[in-house]
């Protein structure tokens, strides 16, 4: 089930991946947009003008990391193999955002621009927003070095004490999850309002793909995320 294009296996061959995960999860395949990512910040609002770029239509854009829409019918799709998806849902206004952060987009603080994304799309308020943070390299087993460990601890807002841990012999343990969550935190969401899935990549690397756990040769995994038609009860 690689759901990632260039990494080994066929066009065709991921497409029919995608083909069998919508028919499973009751996605509409003709509804797929993707990303196009490269550890930025960059946020892209989408329509269903949209559907398709990135996996059976070419990428009309670079550096996508982060995509939003409140239009149904549009399904966002990004990749990973470690880093950490985050799920946006505003059920006020019926918008959602979808971001890939690995350590240098959550360093530069994604999800804080994702939840200003919205607010500047579609009037979103951070305390309304609904947060999660899914499947990636945990606490357990994400050791970097001291350049990446500075780089986080120099963000004294979000309380690094909390999610760097010194390894020794200048490595560092770094959470993700935690980094994240405060950082959504001091974008102004509310701690119950934020789930982690607390799943980590490189300890399931018999379910998930892991860039750590298998050196690099691997597939990709893909989030997938769209709202659903108002049914004729709601206003």
């Amino acid at each position: 089930m690689n759901l990632s294009f260039h990494r080994g296996d066929p066009d065709e061959t991921v497409l029919e991946n995608y083909h069998r995960f919508c028919d499973a999860a009751g996605f509409a395949f003709d509804s797929l947009i993707a990303s196009a990512q490269d550890h930025h910040t960059e946020i892209r609002r989408v329509t269903k003008a949209d559907c398709g770029i990135g996996i059976w239509r070419p990428r009309d854009r670079e550096s996508v990391d982060g995509l939003l829409t409140d239009q149904p019918g549009v399904t966002l799709v990004t990749y990973y193999a470690d880093c950490v998806p985050l799920y946006f849902l505003d059920p006020v206004h019926r918008a959602i955002g979808l971001a890939h952060a690995g350590w240098r987009g959550t360093v530069a603080g994604m999800g804080m621009k994702m939840a200003e994304a919205m607010e500047r799309a579609f009037g979103s308020k951070p305390e309304e927003l609904l947060a999660a943070i899914g499947p990636s390299i945990g606490p357990c087993c994400y050791e970097v070095d001291q350049p990446v460990a500075e780089a986080f601890a120099a963000k004294m807002d979000w309380r690094p004490e909390n999610f760097i841990k010194n390894g020794g012999n200048g490595k560092y343990m770094l959470n993700l999850w935690e980094a994240n969550r405060r950082a959504l935190l001091c974008a102004g969401l509310l701690p119950e309002r934020i789930s982690i899935a607390e799943l980590c990549t490189q300890c399931h690397a018999d379910l998930l793909y892991s860039h750590r756990a298998s050196g690099g040769k691997r597939g990709g995994l893909a989030a997938f995320f769209a709202l659903k038609e108002a049914s004729a009860c709601q206003n």
